[in-house]
């Protein structure tokens, strides 16, 4: 059985069904790039940044030292194509299942991202060079380092509990394959972010980082090939 479902302003005669459908599809495709361009930056600064060693220290110290307005921006335009992406969501799932909290935690996962961005983090560990190895004491952190270290912790916790709404969608869907990957996703980057020890910290991570990512992306294209050009519904499989 196929069903439906449908975006608002879905019942909308002509130009304004395919307006609609346009900017539902522009706010999906957010999600698409936000993650590659992401990675991408922070790559390039992991490769090029003199004394950045990501053995050592997490991707948010890029934003410290006379480049760091380089992972700033990014944290802010990451930030912002998820919050486009989770409005896009909640356009083309409307009241379907994982409608209502799969965009509302997607949209603070970017917000989180902002807030790493607008807050930067203290010098640490070594970075920028000649910064002492270890972390400071609490006591001396400045009020932005302070709130920079809730910020991307709470933003993908929000990006976890995402993916395991998302489970429980594409198993009500059962789209068993979507919900596996879903819940691989979730437990994968938990796992790598609460893994206890300090040892490998940062390159943990990364790479839960870029498997979250990658699932939003992933995600953002399977939205975009479910989304009809030009009606304002969505269509996805729902075998009874």
């Amino acid at each position: 059985m196929r069903q439906e479902l449908t975006t608002p302003g879905a019942g909308a005669p002509g130009a304004s069904s395919e307006t609609t459908t346009t900017v539902t599809r522009a706010l999906l495709a957010c999600g698409l790039v936000a993650g590659p361009l992401y990675v991408v930056v922070a790559l390039l600064q992991v490769l090029f940044r003199d004394g950045f060693d990501l053995s050592r220290q997490p991707l948010s110290m890029l934003s410290l030292g006379d480049l760091g307005w380089i992972q700033i921006t990014n944290f802010v335009v990451g930030g912002l194509l998820a919050v486009g992406f989770a409005v896009g969501l909640r356009r083309a799932l409307g009241g379907g299942r994982g409608g209502t909290w799969g965009p509302r935690l997607l949209g603070g996962y970017g917000l989180g991202l902002l807030a790493g961005g607008v807050f930067v983090p203290d010098p640490a560990l070594g970075f920028p060079p000649g910064t002492p190895a270890g972390i400071p004491d609490p006591a001396t952190w400045s009020w932005h380092g302070l709130l920079h270290s809730f910020a991307p912790p709470l933003a993908f916790l929000a990006l976890i509990v995402a993916c395991f709404v998302f489970v429980r969608r594409f198993a009500g869907l059962r789209q068993r394959g979507w919900a596996a990957y879903s819940a691989a996703t979730g437990v994968a980057c938990l796992a790598l972010s609460a893994w206890p020890g300090q040892d490998g910290l940062s390159v943990r991570l990364a790479v839960a980082l870029l498997f979250g990512w990658a699932w939003v992306s992933a995600l953002a294209t399977r939205l975009l090939t479910e989304l009809p050009d030009r009606t304002g519904s969505m269509r996805t499989s729902d075998p009874q």
